[in-house]
């Protein structure tokens, strides 16, 4: 099993430490196109317009004067780096060092500057969304989609994906659709289901921290991700077709 999170849109800066070590990233063989990226970035928010063109207000000035000095920011793992409302349901310090582990083994961030990371990967704080398009490279959904195709087909091979990430950072990357399950989080009341933006990112992060503490085997189908799900929530499960992948939803109560 391998859970799929987006990256948190605010991060927690390191204030010490060393710089990222870019060769010490998983998936070393995006390290080409992170380098663009990151070289674009870099330009783009060192420019006078820096904020309208990174699609960010005012208060964020100083995460994008960061932008620019990223190869000599202190970097830490990016289970500290990421933070907000999902990575404060997931709780990865409160894990036991056993269920810490397995969350960096069974946690893929997909990222609008790193491509892909595992938690354990270390990182610098930056601001960049996944919908930014940026000079030479392009929007980054459309940029990293060839390439995560073929980076993550051996790490994913053969694993239950269970995939806790946007609509924004979906677009970078679609996975079989056969071992996908994208998970939904409604409320209902009285038959009507609605969209919940903010409960939807708490609990999927509930749901990365209940697979990974409960006990027992991780699930490695759809139906035994459902049955997992259903230990807590009322959930049910929609089978996919073709290339639509299977969908979890989950109903919290209104």
């Amino acid at each position: 099993m391998l859970i799929l999170l987006p990256p948190s849109e605010g991060k927690t800066a390191a204030t010490t430490g060393d710089a990222a070590d870019w060769t010490a990233l998983s998936f070393p063989a995006l390290n080409s196109a992170r380098a663009k990226v990151l070289d674009a970035l870099g330009t783009v928010s060192a420019h006078e317009d820096a904020l309208a063109l990174l699609g960010v207000g005012a208060s964020l000035s100083a995460d994008v004067e960061r932008n620019t000095r990223l190869h000599a920011e202190p970097a830490a793992p990016a289970h500290q780096i990421y933070s907000g409302v999902l990575y404060d349901a997931l709780g990865y310090d409160t894990l036991t060092p056993a269920q810490r582990a397995k969350a960096d083994t069974s946690v893929l961030v997909v990222s609008a500057l790193w491509g892909a990371i595992r938690f354990a990967d270390r990182v610098p704080a930056y601001r960049l969304s996944m919908a930014t398009s940026l000079p030479d490279v392009g929007r980054l959904a459309s940029f990293w989609k060839p390439l995560l195709n073929d980076a993550l087909a051996a790490a994913t091979a053969g694993e239950l994906l269970v995939d806790c990430r946007s609509s924004t950072y979906a677009a970078a990357w679609t996975p079989p659709a056969e071992q996908t399950v994208a998970v939904n989080v409604f409320t209902e009341t009285a038959g009507v289901r609605k969209v919940v933006s903010h409960f939807a990112k708490h609990t999927r992060g509930e749901l990365a921290r209940h697979l990974l503490t409960r006990r027992g085997k991780a699930p490695h189908t759809p139906a035994q991700l459902q049955k997992a799900a259903a230990e807590k929530w009322v959930a049910e499960l929609v089978g996919g077709t073709g290339r639509k992948p299977h969908t979890l939803n989950i109903i919290l109560p209104a």
